[in-house]
């Protein structure tokens, strides 16, 4: 199962330090692994490509230099290592996501622990739970070869929707609404 990979190696100038950091984000955000300073992978994909390309002419404008490969593993071992590092950062990245949703629960158990059943909290309350819904999509975009936690993270996702939902009932059935 030879899977290609779009390597990139980079070398920017230290300062103005915005610059680096900016290209440091937007590889992050494509989900690249770095498998050191200045080199890092990603999956060949036509849109890894595309944004590669622009982010060539980033780094140059910054000052720096860089070339764009494809390349495959040189075996089964070496793929395996890199899939791994995949693998383990979108993990990182789900742990912090299943946090958040601890986070989300103990505020929302607060509120009725308090009896305190307010449409600006249920308001407050559902922004919370959208922003955990695009981190989730964000994450799974970026999740290219299955994360152990992948599935647990959508679990708690589920588990914080229900959570809203009864938090829901009980703002409407205290406010006389419901039915």
């Amino acid at each position: 199962m030879d899977i290609t990979w779009l390597l990139l190696t980079y070398k920017v100038p230290a300062e103005p330090s915005a610059r680096r950091i900016a290209i440091w984000r937007k590889l992050k955000g494509m989900g690249a692994v770095y498998l050191q300073n200045g080199v890092c992978v990603l999956p060949k994909a036509d849109d890894h490509v595309r944004r590669l390309r622009i982010l060539e002419n980033d780094i140059a404008q910054a000052g720096g230099e860089s070339v764009i490969l494809e390349t495959v593993a040189l075996d089964r071992g070496q793929e395996d290592k890199v899939i791994a590092r995949f693998k383990a950062e979108r993990d990182e990245a789900y742990a912090e996501f299943i946090d958040k949703c601890d986070d989300f629960e103990r505020e929302v158990a607060k509120e009725v622990a308090a009896g305190h059943y307010s449409y600006a909290e249920l308001e407050e309350n559902d922004v919370d739970l959208k922003k955990l819904q695009g981190w989730l999509e964000k994450i799974g975009k970026l999740d290219f070869y299955g994360a152990a936690r992948a599935e647990e993270a959508r679990a708690r996702l589920t588990g914080c929707e229900a959570v809203l939902d009864d938090y829901a009932r009980r703002v409407f059935d205290a406010k006389g609404e419901n039915g």
